[in-house]
């Protein structure tokens, strides 16, 4: 478990960035999977997001994931949905104590926000899409709709694939300087001809700052760490068939 010292701040908040440890899965899913949607056995997954809910005294029909989709849509949750029932979004808010907001990634960025003083929290999942689509805007709007405060909001960006093992082409960059030239800020050159290196985090630091919203950036690369994180690109590279998901939760205490 990793947790920050932003969002540790108040006793009416709890929450982890869980690493790939601790876990019963095997093989490419070793050990921590927590994503259903991975090829991993579902009796283990299940079994890992009962263990990361124990690690924060939960039951493990306290955590709620979405069907992340890389959309910018945030939806408000006043009850917990059955299993198999997760609606299509990307961040989720509530101000209900006990539920666990959870988010699952493998190199996109796990986003935990929280006004402790109003009692209402978020969780976003944000990839490169949904980064430029608006999802952390659209979680913050969604948390001040419950009566959250800008300035109160403490924010955390979690373990995710860092500029120095993002290379992406030309065409992406064109995509981010097309929705706003000065997204060039978030590019360096890559050792190859034509490509460059994508700042996600700090993509999405710029985007807090803009809304004064405080954040806190872990700084962990999910690609370099293959002891502790999870990551899809690494998979890639390496012509896996699958790849495990992380988990990142955040809840309300009672107040």
């Amino acid at each position: 478990m990793i947790i920050t010292e932003t969002l540790k701040q108040s006793d009416r908040v709890r929450h982890a960035f869980f690493s790939r440890q601790g876990g019963i899965s095997e093989g490419i899913f070793a050990s921590l999977n927590c994503g259903f949607g991975s090829g991993d056995n579902p009796d283990h997954i299940a079994a890992n997001r009962a263990n990361a809910m124990k690690r924060l005294d939960l039951d493990e029909g306290a955590l709620l994931t979405l069907y992340q989709v890389h959309s910018a849509k945030a939806v408000v949750v006043d009850t917990p949905w059955k299993p198999g029932e997760a609606p299509q979004a990307d961040a989720a808010v509530t101000k209900i104590p006990g539920i666990a907001l959870g988010i699952l990634s493998a190199d996109c960025a796990p986003v935990l926000l929280a006004d402790a003083a109003t009692g209402v929290i978020g969780a976003a999942h944000a990839g490169w899409k949904g980064a430029l689509g608006g999802i952390v805007e659209a979680a913050v709007d969604a948390m001040t709709g419950l009566g959250a405060k800008k300035d109160q909001i403490q924010a955390a960006i979690g373990p995710c694939i860092q500029q120095a093992s993002y290379e992406v082409g030309a065409e992406f960059r064109v995509r981010f300087m097309d929705d706003d030239p000065t997204n060039r800020e978030f590019f360096i050159a890559s050792s190859r001809d034509g490509h460059f290196m994508f700042d996600l985090p700090a993509f999405l630091g710029r985007q807090f700052d803009t809304l004064g919203v405080a954040y806190e950036t872990l700084g962990l690369d999910t690609c370099a760490d293959e002891v502790r994180f999870f990551s899809y690109r690494r998979a890639t590279q390496r012509r896996e068939k699958d790849y495990g998901r992380g988990l990142a939760s955040i809840l309300l205490r009672e107040g």
